[in-house]
């Protein structure tokens, strides 16, 4: 596929949002390494391209246009504002499949706190308006329903910290509930670890190696026995929190379903819905809500900004990228804005992906 029907793409997709009234934005292409390691986590350096500038410090190719959109609104952006953006982001890719590492992106983003749920519907309904003539397959989640569900579980604080920080890492996530309900028991190293401090002790260790302190080390060490003194989280919340995570089917029936389980569960009430008032709004705009798709667990192993609805287009090839994809992020906006927050949703659109499509 070469670059002028890519670009044609863009600009279509572009001028479309614009229309929608969006206003055009630019953002830098390097930008400082370290907004965006403490945002996405040392996960995105993996994927990122890194490099050294002498008076900047470490800084880092665009990974994607979201972080510097939200910046730049919260610094000086109009209340309710919508934007839109066309240009290349860069990732290394980690898989075989012949995935670009470089590749544009069109993106749309609202940021209005009058009626967020309307603002979810306005940025899904667009995007699966551009992609109607095309084979594409829609997805959709609630991130903010698990999250929900870990900040009621019955557990210290330090537990639902970690699980909430884990969410978007499916695995070490498993491991963590299935520690914390009881239902495996602690490393061999750490049982020894804690013997050890049980009896006053501490193991013989060699030099002192890595970069975390002496005092850093010594408190990892006693949150771990203080850890192991805490009782587990009760077997039917993360019964409760398991069926959350694998819940899927037509967006009507997982919402009945989520219902039923918010009488057990009645943190996730307010999350739920609010998952049902977006069905509303999305089915006023046309969009055939019977048939939509939805997985509570749908978006976790997207960027970790998200914190409510997800969504995601794919194309029947599995070499490709998917089509489009986006989500809610009010928390990102709280920590980029010094204490101002609104909430904000978005989405972008691959035009080389589309591209390749329309080409068969």
């Amino acid at each position: 596929m070469n670059k002028a029907d890519i670009r044609a793409e863009a600009e279509r997709f572009y001028a479309a949002f614009q229309a929608a009234g969006a206003r055009p934005v630019e953002a830098d292409i390097l930008l400082p390494a370290e907004t965006l390691l403490d945002l996405y986590g040392e996960d995105i350096r993996a994927r990122a391209y890194v490099t050294q500038d002498p008076l900047r410090g470490e800084m880092m190719l665009r990974p994607d246009f979201t972080v510097p959109v939200v910046q730049a609104h919260m610094a000086h952006g109009a209340d309710p504002a919508r934007y839109t953006y066309m240009g290349e982001v860069f990732r290394k890719q980690d898989t075989l499949m012949p995935r670009a590492a470089e590749y544009m992106q069109v993106g749309f983003e609202i940021f209005d706190r009058s009626a967020p749920e309307e603002a979810d519907a306005e940025v899904f309904a667009l995007i699966a308006d551009l992609l109607a003539p095309l084979a594409v397959t829609p997805a959709t989640g609630d991130i903010g329903i698990l999250m929900a569900a870990i900040r009621g579980l019955e557990t210290t604080e330090t537990r639902r910290a970690a699980l909430l920080r884990h969410v978007w890492r499916p695995r070490r996530f498993r491991h963590l509930l299935d520690r914390y309900a009881g239902r495996v028991g602690p490393h061999p190293a750490r049982l020894r670890l804690l013997a050890a401090l049980a009896e006053g002790r501490l193991p013989r260790t060699g030099s002192h190696i890595g970069l975390r302190s002496t005092s850093e080390i010594a408190a990892r060490i006693h949150a771990l026995a203080e850890d192991a003194g805490t009782p587990p989280v009760p077997a039917r919340q993360a019964d409760l929190l398991e069926d959350l995570m694998t819940l899927s089917g037509p967006a009507p029936q997982a919402l009945e379903r989520l219902r039923d389980i918010a009488v057990d569960m009645p943190q996730i009430a307010d999350a739920v819905e609010r998952f049902g008032a977006r069905l509303s709004a999305m089915k006023a705009r046309g969009i055939a809500v019977d048939a939509l798709p939805f997985e509570t667990g749908h978006g976790r192993s997207s960027l970790e900004y998200y914190d409510g609805f997800v969504f995601a287009f794919h194309s029947a090839d599995p070499a490709l990228s998917p089509v489009a994809q986006g989500g809610r992020y009010d928390a990102l906006t709280r920590m980029l804005g010094q204490g101002r927050s609104i909430p904000a949703v978005g989405g972008i659109i691959r035009p080389h992906v589309t591209a390749a499509l329309r080409a068969g």
